[in-house]
């Protein structure tokens, strides 16, 4: 029998499968994606409907059963998009955040890179979409970061070369957690010390966690580690309401990425 929820928070997430949808729902919304990040569930629209069928072949099964949960009104499409909640989940403590010796290496050599943040949100989220495939940032769920960037919840930090974007992440904050969505990089190094930076930003106003949403060696290359989702999402419910301040915005070299913590 197909299970349905009126909302994120009558979600069921810590009992949903570990490597798989924990839900389908098509709403894209601004209020619909922070409440879904607040629930510990991140999007992953269908690119077309290709992709929209596909995910209706392969999953209308589970959702039949009741074990994949639709999310929303009855009368949306909800194999628009899919959404995820891996178990483990893949963070990195502000306080663990670190480069590597190349990269450091890079940081200290000419030309230098600066970093900045919320300088170019736009412009890093396109960037973050160009020539991926599968195309999963959208044009609406694009429109609806752009707005709850403009609303202060959503973040990007850029990485500057001489003028030039060469490198940047974006994300989502919820309390003491940002959870990246996308990086990006035209030189080599440039998403990590972008990464690096929006650690070091976010930890000096009381952030704690930067959510990698996706297992990779890149991200265990600058830190991350492996929790239980239970772990994750309890620490999402007990922070989600933390007022924090806003984050430093002012252009810094990146090279004193390389320095220790505490004498950024």
């Amino acid at each position: 029998m197909v299970s349905r929820c009126p909302s994120w928070e009558a979600l069921d997430v810590l009992n949903a499968a570990p490597d798989g949808p924990v839900a389908f729902c098509a709403d894209l919304s601004p209020t619909g994606l922070l409440a879904a990040y607040r629930a510990g569930v991140y999007p992953f629209p269908a690119s077309d409907d290709y992709a929209r069928v596909l995910n209706e072949v392969v999953y209308a099964d589970q959702v039949d059963e009741g074990r994949i949960p639709l999310v929303g009104e009855e009368s949306e499409d909800h194999y628009a998009a899919s959404w995820w909640s891996p178990d483990p989940r893949p963070v990195l403590p502000v306080s663990a955040a670190h480069i590597s010796r190349s990269l450091a290496r890079r940081l200290r050599s000419r030309p230098a890179w600066s970093t900045s943040l919320n300088q170019r949100f736009e412009q890093v989220v396109h960037e973050c979409r160009a020539d991926r495939v599968p195309l999963w940032l959208t044009d609406e769920l694009i429109a609806s970061l752009i707005r709850l960037h403009e609303l202060g919840h959503a973040h990007s930090v850029e990485v500057w070369e001489d003028g030039d974007l060469v490198g940047g992440v974006f994300g989502l904050q919820v309390g003491s957690v940002l959870s990246m969505d996308s990086m990006f990089f035209h030189r080599p190094g440039a998403s990590k010390a972008a990464v690096a930076d929006l650690a070091a930003r976010f930890g000096q106003v009381g952030g704690l966690l930067l959510d990698a949403q996706r297992d990779s060696p890149h991200v265990r290359g600058l830190g991350a580690l492996l929790i239980p989702r239970e772990q994750y999402v309890r620490h999402l419910r007990r922070t989600a309401c933390d007022s924090l301040p806003m984050m430093p915005a002012a252009t810094l070299p990146a090279r004193r990425l390389t320095r220790p913590t505490g004498s950024r």
